[in-house]
């Protein structure tokens, strides 16, 4: 329950305040960099971090782990300790400055070598003004996107070495230091450093921008590639390319054409000329580094451009030997092997020049019994997946394709499975499809799919795989339409946490699909007349004076009673007490063969007693008459939804179920209930489905008796508070 009110604390705080955004960076760790930087100069010490500390737990678990021969020799230094002079950066960042140690993390590598292309978003991530000089207190700090959140990452300057020598990302001349400590502030984000051995570059890409990317092979490149590319720097895209290696030795090989192998270029534009007059499509790309450049067609001093009018030439701004060139496109696909386009949110671009992709975010989860449904090979459990809306209503402008259709790009990421490798959790394999939403139901975001659509409707789009990456991203064409996204695991009851995104070129609308929360509790005025003579002979027996109980097959129908009598034993008071109203259900619900139960506990007895209409926490015979009627019919919702006539009901059931019952609740409810009510098999039994009607139906009277103006919000002091939650 605390950590709910946390969980929720952090939600208002990001729709309130704008916390987690770009321009209100949330402290990681709740760790102030100002704060602690002047508490040490104040205290004349330097930083030492408690939260990742120079310990064997901060270097890894395994192949870093204490007993590993790889850590045997780690001592954890100061720049202050490994040489004379430390530099945080020197001049902006260079190539040398970027030298991977004995961590397999050459991917992180190459995500700081393009983001050393773009010096706003360097200094987004790396703040500038940091130094061993002024100021300094063994305290830096790094700025860094997680899961939907930029957060502010503070490190201390201790660094793993060994011999003298930084163990992991260092600089070619050993005295430039801001790329280890960025390297340490990554491996504080996700646990330890063991936890950056292997991935992919667009995840740091994805990291240092809080942009979505797109990864394309270029011997498989498809249709109109070159038109994206074109539209993505429009949209103030990042473009970067590479080319691979087969192995270690070719690392920064060089090839014929002056290529450098293995290294990250970016692009900075994309145009087509008239050669000639003919047209022909160019790429202009970059070298960071500015030492080789490419020396085939269209390179600087090519004979090519003199077939171009010197209008057309003057438009490209043609380079000199700076690092950045020309190639055609078709050289391009040939030459490079991967394409990377990192698409940024609109907060991120600072220039009015640029067009900007409409942009949404979600947080979501998959709970086990819940949420958690499995792709549609499990049509049993399918539609409690997750759900979110997209209203497409305006096609693209200058398609890339020629076609009419809007764009989306679509990308799932699921959260920390690189802090859980070290509790031997691996990556859940994931995916998502998309559907469009029937015609009855257009322009409602209240309306979840049914078995109906998800089981009976082929996808309008999916997810190209399922697979166990960190994210799984997609470009598509649809229609306009409104369509709804289904993320999931592959399998069933796996859990999980992630975040959904979707980019689409004009705006649209999006939203989570969730039913509204109420209810209808349907609730007869009953009198004395009413109650049927032989119910009150027998309630008069239940809560008169001691006697004989003789509950036989003769009792009236609609008591669903045991076939074989039974005796039970109450005081003279007129009223039911939770202990008595306990022994009569048990009693009762025991010897039916067709419902599992466990009994009804009696804090369930206590919550029916709550429903009283005097506030005795007592039953009379009106509110015995509408308790036993109330679970004549929840018998038979809970018998409904019973599929398999095992006398207990699969908690993927419990939303329709309840929805039956008179009670609309959405995911996040859904998943509480489960998560008290349901058994470690994810079953729910009569007695808990029982409970848990009744308590839905005591808080909904609750909130609406104390929301008078029916405004779906109250207001309660610390006293109020704790009496309605104890009750």
């Amino acid at each position: 329950m605390a950590c709910m009110a946390v969980e929720l604390a952090r939600k208002k705080a990001r729709l309130e305040d704008g916390a987690g955004s770009s321009s209100n960076v949330v402290s990681f760790n709740q760790q102030n960099f100002e704060q602690l930087q002047q508490d040490c100069l104040q205290n004349g010490s330097l930083f030492c971090d408690p939260t990742f500390p120079a310990s064997w737990d901060s270097l890894g678990y395994n192949e870093l782990g204490r007993n590993s021969s790889k850590a045997i020799g780690v001592e954890w230094k100061r720049p202050t300790e490994l040489c004379s002079d430390p530099q945080f950066i020197v001049d902006g960042a260079k190539r040398t400055d970027i030298c991977q140690g004995e961590l397999g993390d050459c991917w992180l590598l190459a995500a700081i070598a393009s983001l050393t292309l773009d010096h706003q978003i360097l200094n987004r991530v790396v703040p500038p003004g940091q130094s061993f000089t002024s100021q300094y207190a063994g305290i830096f700090h790094f700025q860094l996107w997680q899961f939907g959140e930029w957060v502010d990452v503070v490190v201390d300057d201790r660094l793993p070495s060994r011999d003298g020598r930084l163990m992991f990302v260092h600089s070619e001349e050993g005295a430039e230091f801001w790329s280890a400590l960025l390297e340490k502030a990554y491996a504080k984000l996700n646990g330890s450093y063991e936890s950056l051995n292997g991935g992919s570059s667009i995840e740091g890409f994805e990291d240092f921008t809080g942009g979505i990317a797109e990864s394309y092979d270029l011997q498989e490149a498809p249709p109109f590639l070159f038109n994206i590319m074109r539209k993505a720097l429009r949209l103030g895209s990042l473009l970067g390319c590479s080319i691979n290696i087969s192995n270690s030795r070719e690392t920064e090989a060089i090839t014929p054409q002056k290529l450098v192998k293995g290294h990250a270029y970016s692009i900075t534009a994309v145009e087509q000329v008239h050669h000639l007059g003919s047209p022909v499509e160019l790429v202009r790309i970059r070298n960071p580094w500015g030492q080789v450049e490419w020396s085939g067609a269209w390179s600087d001093n090519s004979p090519e451009w003199t077939g171009v009018q010197p209008e057309e030439r003057s438009r490209l701004d043609r380079p000199a030997d700076d690092g950045e060139f020309w190639m055609s496109y078709r050289d391009f696909l040939q030459q490079f092997s991967h394409l990377d386009i990192c698409n940024l949110t609109p907060d991120t671009l600072s220039s009015d020049h640029l067009h900007r992709w409409s942009y949404s975010e979600f947080e979501g989860v998959w709970r086990v019994g819940s949420t958690a449904g499995g792709c549609r090979n499990y049509s049993a459990t399918f539609c409690s997946n997750p759900q979110f809306l997209i209203r497409l209503q305006n096609v693209d402008d200058d398609p890339h394709d020629g076609e009419d259709g809007c764009t989306v790009l679509i990308g799932l990421i699921q959260k920390d499975g690189r802090r859980e490798r070290r509790f031997g959790r691996e990556l859940n394999t994931i995916g998502f499809s998309v559907y469009q939403v029937p015609d009855q139901h257009r322009g409602r975001s209240n309306v979840r799919l049914g078995p109906d659509v998800l089981l009976r409707s082929a996808p309008a789009v999916r997810s190209r795989t399922f697979i166990n990456l960190r994210e799984v991203c997609d470009r598509f064409k649809l229609p306009p339409g409104d369509f709804v996204i289904v993320p999931s695991t592959f399998e069933p009851h796996r859990r999980g946490s992630f975040i959904l995104r979707v980019f689409t070129e004009k705006h649209a609308h999006s939203s989570p699909v969730e039913e509204d929360v109420d209810a209808d509790i349907q609730e007869r005025d009953i009198r004395q007349d009413d109650v049927d003579p032989h119910f009150k002979h027998l309630f008069a027996q239940i809560s008169g004076k001691v006697t004989t109980l003789f509950i036989s097959s003769s009792s009236p129908p609609h008591l669903q009673v045991p076939r074989r009598p039974s005796v039970l034993l109450f005081p003279q008071d007129s009223q039911i007490s939770a202990f008595e109203l306990q022994k009569i259900l048990d009693k009762v619900v025991k010897q039916r063969s067709d419902v599992r139960t466990n009994g009804f506990s009696l804090q369930t007895c206590r919550n029916i007693s709550l429903l009283d209409a005097d506030g005795s926490s007592t039953v009379g015979l009106l509110e015995f008459h509408t308790l036993w009627n109330k679970i004549q019919r929840y018998l038979g919702i809970f018998k409904n939804h019973d599929s398999d006539d095992s006398g207990s009901m699969s908690s993927h059931e419990m939303r329709a179920a309840l929805a039956e019952a008179g009670f609309q609740v959405n995911s996040a409810v859904i998943q509480e209930i489960v998560g008290r009510y349901a058994d470690s098999s994810f079953s729910i039994d009569f007695d808990c489905f029982i409970g848990c009607l009744i308590r839905l139906e005591m808080l909904f009277k609750m909130f609406w008796t104390l929301d008078k103006q029916n405004q779906g919000r109250i207001q309660l002091d610390l006293q109020q508070w704790l009496c309605l939650a104890i009750n």
